[in-house]
């Protein structure tokens, strides 16, 4: 099983919106995938709540039969649709992959 973990810092604003309204949208466009890419075991997104200098504002994790599965999803159509906004959205990301 590979496990797919990322967070990312945004912008205070972005695409008109506050940094609190885009997590809430980037949360909602990531979810809405669940079911949709083959491979996917599982997704799960939260928003930060503590809002501390040190957090992040959004986190994905998720879990994928096979590293192919995980490629795969980076290439799918559903999955690179939500893509631009969250790069027009975030400052930072950080991710981990890894296999259990």
């Amino acid at each position: 099983m590979v496990k797919h973990v990322v967070m990312w810092q945004l912008k205070e604003s972005a695409h008109g919106n506050t940094k609190q309204k885009n997590a809430i949208l980037i949360k909602e466009k990531l979810e809405a995938l669940r079911g949709k890419i083959p491979g996917m075991l599982k997704i799960e997104v939260g928003t930060d709540f503590s809002q501390t200098e040190t957090s992040a504002d959004v986190i994905l994790y998720s879990e994928f039969a096979s590293k192919k599965d995980l490629d795969n999803y980076q290439q799918h159509p559903e999955h690179k649709a939500v893509m631009p906004f969250i790069l027009e959205a975030r400052l930072e990301r950080k991710m981990v992959d890894y296999e259990t």
